[in-house]
């Protein structure tokens, strides 16, 4: 394929000019006058131009020196404001070393003191004063001193109230003499741990009265250890007896022990609100303390649950006592002003562990027949009527509502049902189901007894005999 020949206009624009016939223009024509280039402008040839007697066909780096331009330092440039940053040397020169001074003569005493302005007459004058002032002072200070009362004395002796009769102390003072020796502190040691307790003579065979939570663990391990610690600090072995779970009390016996002190054991019955007792025991280990308060209430219903060391699960018709009970008081006797035991220290209620003012012993009416069961070896009994109750109280009746009635119980055939809600038992007024626990079990077996009970809104009386358990 061959290009199309140009028209006339491509041609006149595009094509050769005139006279030339080759690829490259010839002379200039006669015809044409030839291009001249005018001279630079003054101002672009300075800045552009060659330096003079500089040959190269390149501009010149603009930093660079001329073949004979030399660079003239200021003298000082930190005192030129227009000299331009270089490096040199710091603006303060190093000082040199001042010339050493002679010292002169040392200064002597009127030199350093007046400066040579005062005579030595005033100087002596001056030393006078000051010896004739620490004079005065010191006789001064001899004679306010022998003026003065001395702090310390040889001749000081304290006097001392001899005057009272010996032995003639208070009635709590009568009371822990007289039972002191009765007391005794009960160990129970076990290849596990221990248990520390209380108790206190009943016999002079060597029969001691306790709580069943103190020596449980002794009564549920053959290996475990139980001594008792008498008040002149003896230690001797003992044996378990007996122990009833179900009133919390326990027996022990030591054998071989002469002359022991016997506890007086009085009526709990006649126990008045209010009237002075004295608690006895070891508290956390404490052996022979002792602490004093009041009856603060009687028949009050305490309930003893098992735990990891004891397999107590009694409800004790307890007197409550404000004397300060603590762990390791159990077992011991509570005492009345005539040192008669009124009852066994067993349990406390708190919510720090320690004493608040509540404890509570069993009376000693209620465990004298246990004792004496558990020393004759005889089976432990116990009233029971065959039912499970639960404390109600709503806004128609308090009392112990029944849950449920066992098969030819002493209650079903008193005519209870589920659902009744006894409300007296023996003469005793019932507000739950610990009070009837506590109610039935200080009744007797075979006994007939009266009581009260709630059914349909209606109440009615009945007659019930307990049975042994």
């Amino acid at each position: 394929m061959t290009d199309p020949t140009p028209d006339s206009q491509d041609e006149a624009v595009f094509g050769r000019p005139d006279g030339v016939t080759g690829s490259f223009a010839g002379a200039p024509s006669p015809g044409r006058p030839a291009p001249t280039v005018a001279a630079p402008d003054p101002v672009l040839a300075e800045a552009f131009g060659k330096p003079e007697g500089v040959s190269e066909t390149l501009q010149r780096d603009p930093l660079a020196q001329k073949p004979d331009e030399t660079v003239v330092e200021p003298a000082d440039p930190w005192r030129d404001p227009e000299s331009g940053v270089a490096l040199a040397g710091p603006a303060l020169t190093e000082q040199s070393a001042p010339t050493p001074v002679d010292p002169g003569p040392k200064l002597g005493v009127r030199d350093l003191l007046t400066g040579r302005r005062v005579h030595w007459w005033a100087l002596m004058s001056l030393a006078i004063v000051a010896i004739l002032v620490g004079v005065a002072g010191g006789l001064i200070g001899r004679w306010t001193a022998e003026v003065a009362t001395p702090l310390n004395s040889n001749s000081v002796k304290l006097n001392v109230d001899d005057s009272g009769d010996d032995g003639d102390g208070t009635r709590v003072t009568k009371v822990a003499d007289a039972m002191e020796q009765a007391v005794v502190t009960i160990e129970v040691r076990t290849a596990g741990g221990g248990e520390t307790g209380s108790g206190f003579v009943i016999d002079k065979s060597g029969y001691i009265a306790t709580n069943n939570h103190v020596v449980s663990m002794a009564a549920n391990d053959r290996s475990a250890k139980t001594e008792v610690v008498f008040a002149d600090r003896t230690r001797v072995p003992a044996r378990l007896v007996g122990r009833d779970p179900k009133t919390d009390l326990a027996v022990i016996k030591v054998d071989d022990v002469q002359n022991l002190t016997v506890s007086k054991l009085g009526d709990s019955s006649k126990v008045e609100i209010g009237e002075d007792v004295v608690a006895f025991g070891a508290p956390l280990g404490l052996s022979k303390t002792v602490t004093t308060g009041i009856v603060s209430a009687v028949d009050r219903p305490v309930p003893l649950r098992p735990d990891a060391t004891s397999d107590t699960d009694a409800v004790i018709n307890a007197i409550q006592t404000d004397a300060a009970i603590n762990p390791g008081n159990s077992g011991g006797p509570l005492v009345d002003s005539q040192a008669r035991v009124i009852g066994v220290n067993t349990a406390i209620q708190s919510a720090t562990g320690g004493s608040v003012g509540l404890g509570f012993a069993i009376p000693i009416n209620e465990a004298r027949p246990v004792f004496e069961r558990l020393i004759s070896g005889g089976k432990m009994t116990h009233p029971t009527i065959g039912l499970t109750t639960a404390t109600v109280r709503n806004d128609r009746v308090f009392g112990a509502q029944v849950r449920d009635v066992a098969d030819g119980s002493a209650a079903a055939r008193a005519g209870l049902r589920e659902g009744d809600v006894i409300t007296k038992f023996n003469g005793r007024d019932i507000e739950g189901a610990d009070e009837l626990t506590v109610a039935v079990r200080t009744s007797k077996i075979d006994e007939a007894v009266k009581f009260t009970y709630w059914r349909e809104g209606r109440t009615f009386d009945g007659s019930i005999t307990p049975v042994s358990d």
